[in-house]
């Protein structure tokens, strides 16, 4: 697990690589592809339930 102290080094190595500016972008982005990955994985769990459905169905 990361302590404190490293989660600070690593924030501020970000910002002084990407900058103040830059950030705020990325992490928008960061999360946007996130939510996407994460809405896409939930729609293959539906898919693989519905065919399990019909699997049992039948």
């Amino acid at each position: 697990m990361m302590g404190v102290g490293s989660m600070v080094i690593i924030g501020a190595a970000a910002l002084l690589i990407f900058g103040p500016k830059k950030l705020p972008e990325l992490g928008r982005a960061a999360g946007d592809t996130l939510r996407e990955f994460k809405n896409s994985t939930k729609g293959l769990a539906d898919d693989d339930e519905q065919t399990e459905d019909k699997k049992e169905s039948k």
